[in-house]
Parts: C-alpha cells; structure tokens; sequence
C-alpha cells in the first residue's frame, strides 16, 4: 500500500499540482468532447500519462493529436459499455506504461432524447441507460483494481444532482447515477485500508452538448465551462480525503476563485 498522499486543501494553502505526478497513468473514458475531454487536457498538462476512449472516432483522434504535444497518449476509440473495449482499456494502461494512477469514469449517456416521463420510459432505454451509466463503469472498476490497489490510485465517477433528486423527465438517467453512487460508496467500504480513493463528482450544470440535448433552453451563457469544471475536480482528487467522498464541483468554482 502506498500511504496517503497530501495535497491541496479547499483552504487554498497547498498547490493541487503537487498531487499529481508526472509519468503517472490516467484512463479516461468520454474524452472525446465536454468534461471528458476538459479532464484530459488538464491531465495532460500536468504531465500524466493518458489512456482515453470515446465513441467518436474522428474527435477521439483530433483530441489524442493535440494531447500528444504535452504527454504520451494511448486512444482507443469503441464503446465502454462492451466488456472486451474495458479489457482492452486496462490492458493498454498496464501494457504501455505498467501502472495506472486514476480512473475517471465520465462517459454518460442520456438514453433518450428528449428525455421521457417515467411513465413512458422503455425497458430498452432504462437497459442502455444502466448499460452505459452503471455496467460500463462498474467492469472498468473491477478490471482496474488491482492495478489501483498496486499505486494507492483513485477512481473518479461522474453523477448528477439528478441521482439525489426528483426531476421530471429525469427518472431512468437519475436513477442510473443513483445506482452508480451506491455502488461507489460500497466499494468504498469493501477497499478500505487498500490504499484506494472513490471519487464521486456532481458537475453542476454546465455547457455541454449533452445539457443542450437535455434542456436545449436552459441559460448555457451563464453556466460554467466544461475546462471550469475540470478544474475543480482536479483540486477535489488533490483533496486529502476518506476512502469515499462526494463532492459537488461548481461549489468548488466560488472557493477557487477566493482562495
């Protein structure tokens, strides 16, 4: 087990850059656009070692071009929620660099858009909401384990406020982050003393194209960017932290901009 690292604490008095180390591995997965790819740059930028997945091909390969002028990047593109694409994601990590160091499970998706009322929710959406939101990042948590336990790593999973409460049209998609959390918070209890940290992150609003499909006349001018909101996660992994943590991001903005 390696021991708990020190970071960066909300008060603002420690750098967070000093938590991440240069040569250390990350997987991310949706890094082809919005958050996933936000991260990913932020990542690489403090000198990580990237192994990023998206659906899209042609933007996974423009994102990997611009990445590979600040660090090593492994991309593969394919869909998480296929168990050999997961296998193949792990064994890229421990194949290319020998370790991986973090895991952030970002890829979502909505289901259906736009989003049905429960009572119009088919069992084939509410199947491909938990295959994507719930299996996908379970598989990649059972499969990353024992490189995570190996480097005291941390696992980063993606919620939504929607998984604690009740908005219409929001029934399959909440209910899957729900799913996601207590599944988090489980592991949680089952690694602890393992050396192992579970992140669960509520993004808050912000502008994506998956909130424009979600609510395409929200006020996107005055949500927070995607890079914004990496920005906080990153100062919520370099927070010295229990195993488990939940942590809202766009509370983190105000505390950085103070601080």
């Amino acid at each position: 087990m390696r021991a708990a690292r020190a970071g960066r604490t909300l008060g603002g008095m420690n750098d967070s850059d000093s938590w991440f180390e240069a040569g250390h591995v990350a997987i991310v997965t949706g890094a082809s656009r919005g958050l996933g790819r936000a991260i990913a740059r932020r990542l690489a930028a403090r000198g990580l070692y990237l192994v990023i997945t998206a659906r899209d091909g042609e933007a996974l390969a423009e994102i990997t071009t611009e990445l590979r002028g600040a660090t090593r990047v492994e991309a593969i593109p394919g869909d998480v929620s296929e168990l050999e694409h997961v296998h193949r994601l792990i064994a890229r990590a421990n194949d290319a660099f020998g370790r991986l160091d973090l895991l952030v499970n970002n890829a979502s998706t909505l289901g259906h858009v736009p989003m049905p009322a429960v009572e119009h929710l088919s069992p084939a959406v509410f199947q491909r909401l938990f295959e994507t939101n719930v299996f996908a990042p379970l598989h990649l948590m059972q499969h990353a384990l024992p490189l995570l336990i190996r480097s005291g790593g941390t696992i980063v999973n993606v919620s939504s406020d929607a998984a604690l409460n009740a908005y219409p049209g929001w029934g399959g998609y909440g209910a899957s982050k729900a799913a996601l959390e207590h599944l988090s918070r489980t592991l949680a209890a089952e690694v602890d003393g393992f050396g192992v940290s579970i992140l669960v992150v509520d993004p808050g609003s912000m502008d994506t194209r998956m909130h424009r499909d979600a609510e395409p006349d929200a006020d996107f001018a005055a949500m927070p960017s995607p890079d914004e909101i990496a920005g906080s996660l990153l100062r919520a992994i370099a927070e010295v932290r229990d195993t488990f943590s939940r942590v809202e991001l766009a509370g983190l903005l105000g505390l950085a901009a103070a601080s």
